[in-house]
């Protein structure tokens, strides 16, 4: 349990990429159980949802980049 903490703690933008592809999945699985889908395009979805939870991912961590450059105390040359 402890490496799964560790690990969480060294890479938080891949676990929130992970923890929300799962989310997303299982949603888009839901959502679409009655529609008959064939398996290619079962797969090119899933891909296509695990590719935009990255890009919120990302994107969300523009913020993180943008409050960290703003909070570090600006040196006099």
């Amino acid at each position: 349990m402890s490496k799964l903490i560790a690990f969480v703690q060294r890479h938080p933008r891949l676990t929130a990429w992970f923890v929300l592809s799962i989310g997303m999945v299982a949603i888009l699985v839901w959502s679409a159980r009655d529609v008959g889908l064939l398996p290619a395009q079962w797969a090119a979805l899933i891909a296509a949802t695990i590719g935009v939870a990255g890009l919120c991912v990302w994107i969300i961590g523009w913020e993180d980049e943008e409050t960290a450059g703003e909070s570090a105390p600006e040196k006099k040359a």
